[in-house]
């Protein structure tokens, strides 16, 4: 269960991630920081879906590694949520992360 929930929590990040980076793009602004900062917002989701995704195969085996970088990521994108939270809140981000975080966390000290 725990591999399946990391590419669902991974495949979320991407595909909200890259909707994110489209939508700033129709926007057609002007190339500035602002411009920079909200492709930035997009990209983490992306790189930290990406990451998910691949420790995906490592959790069906067990490896230590797709442990740490599934849980890095979890925490990476609930921190980012937090820091934004005044401006978007994203409560449905927020859950997955934080479920997967505690069965990730549950699952290495339980093996």
């Amino acid at each position: 269960m725990l591999p399946w929930f990391s590419l669902g929590v991974g495949i979320w990040a991407c595909a909200n991630g890259v909707l994110h980076d489209i939508f700033v793009l129709i926007k057609k602004r002007e190339y500035d920081r602002d411009l920079l900062r909200l492709l930035m917002d997009g990209h983490i989701l992306l790189t930290c879906g990406v990451m998910q995704i691949i420790s995906y195969k490592g959790l069906h085996h067990q490896a230590v590694w797709s442990f740490y970088v599934s849980g890095v990521a979890s925490l990476s994108l609930l921190i980012y949520c937090f820091m934004i939270f005044p401006f978007l809140k994203s409560f449905v981000t927020m859950l997955f992360n934080f479920a997967l975080l505690a069965l990730l966390t549950i699952s290495f000290f339980t093996t």
